[in-house]
């Protein structure tokens, strides 16, 4: 009997290993692979906040990012750059073993290669049905944490529901000499809903990849086909990876004796894709609470609330502005995108924002507000307004 079992050793899972295992309680580790990390499809950019607040280890970073080109469909070009570094490049799979690192030396046990197929809540524990090489072996606690990433059905049969949006992606890695900063292509034709990225890793060495509302894999080809044309990345012969991430937030990200963290919570910055942070944000939240919960040996869903009321606190206002940003980005024409980044560069918008303390890295409400708010930009946008279902008449 353990005092929390943990499903998935991905950041969030990990962390929340570590915490628990690190108030004395018992914690087991379920991972499906047979290695830590070896699952991601991320381009492991982490802002330089994170690092700081959780004291991460230095040894996953590639490289740094103080800049960043934005790339319209027509090729209009408009660049962010700070003196400052505003986020690390990280190996994924070394910044995910070290953190399981650090959680096994708290005292948390790993079990990989240990696919969870069914979890059940009754009386006084969690019961979790697992296959480990076509053996069942069924463990059980008092909590259980799901950290599965996007895409598990868990909560869904523990009646949290499901997310009511999500985006597919695809990546690869490519050579791309000479590649010194990260791109990011816009354009309903290049990547439809989001963007696509160039991101320099090790020398020589690039993630190209994207996400769409549909087909990423197809898009993608298109991409790698105008990079190879255009001279920087050196062939198109490369191997895909996909994934997906949520867009919107868990309906219900706990139930009794079992809560939800990071990807599969919908714990995601709708505007860039990026989860870790706020995983990892979500995973310390879920350890405070479960560490009450457990000394207390109150496990109800009431007390696990607790969870979804301080990570909403956080991060839920910023999951709504992002999402309501990518939802009108959406339905932009790329005719309609050129003629933002035309105001942008007229008005030296970037670089206004740039100077605003509300331009951060991880938290983009304020960026996306202060946009938004801009004169040109609310003219601009209301011109668009008959062609953007988005906007009804009650919207004003």
């Amino acid at each position: 009997m353990y005092d929390t079992l943990v499903v998935g050793a991905g950041p969030a899972g990990n962390h929340a290993a570590r915490r628990l295992a690190g108030q004395n309680y018992k914690v087991a580790v379920l991972e499906e692979h047979e290695g830590v990390g070896k699952s991601t499809c991320c381009t492991g950019i982490v802002g330089t906040e994170c690092f700081a607040r959780f004291e991460l280890s230095r040894g996953a970073i590639l490289g740094e990012a103080r800049s960043a080109k934005f790339i319209s469909p027509s090729g209009k070009i408009v660049e962010l750059r700070r003196k400052a570094v505003q986020a690390y490049i990280v190996d994924r799979d070394i910044f995910d073993s070290d953190l399981a690192r650090r959680a096994k030396e708290a005292g948390a046990e790993y079990f990989l290669g240990t696919k969870v197929e069914r979890i059940e809540v009754s009386g006084s524990r969690v019961s979790i049905e697992t296959t480990t090489c076509g053996h069942r072996k069924t463990f059980e606690g008092r909590t259980a944490v799901i950290a599965t990433g996007f895409g598990c059905r868990l909560p869904e049969t523990l009646g949290m529901g499901k997310v009511g949006d999500y985006i597919a992606g695809a990546q690869a890695e490519v050579d791309s000499p000479g590649l010194e900063e990260t791109e990011l292509y816009f354009g309903q034709s290049v990547a439809p809903g989001f963007f696509a990225w160039l991101v320099p890793t090790t020398p020589g060495k690039a993630l190209a990849g994207l996400f769409s509302r549909k087909n990423p894999g197809a898009h993608l080809g298109t991409l790698l086909q105008r990079l190879y044309q255009a001279g920087k990345i050196r062939s198109v012969d490369v191997e895909f990876s996909y994934g997906a991430i949520p867009l919107k937030p868990l309906p219900r990200s706990y139930c009794e004796r079992v809560l939800v963290v990071g990807d599969a919570a919908g714990q995601v910055k709708p505007t860039s894709g990026g989860g870790v942070y706020y995983g990892l944000i979500g995973a310390d939240l879920a350890a405070q609470v479960l560490g009450k919960a457990l000394s207390n040996g109150d496990m109800s869903a009431g007390m696990l609330s607790q969870y979804e009321q301080a990570w909403a606190k956080v991060m839920l206002h910023e999951l709504h502005v992002g999402y309501f940003a990518r939802m009108l980005y959406g339905r932009l024409s790329d005719g309609q995108i050129d003629k933002v980044f035309d105001i942008v560069q007229s008005n030296g918008l970037h670089e206004l924002l740039l100077r605003e303390e509300s331009s951060d890295f991880d938290w983009h409400s304020g960026l996306v507000l202060k946009g938004l708010a801009h004169g040109a930009v609310k003219g601009t946008l209301r011109a668009f307004r008959n062609s953007l279902p988005f906007f009804g008449a009650s919207r004003g």
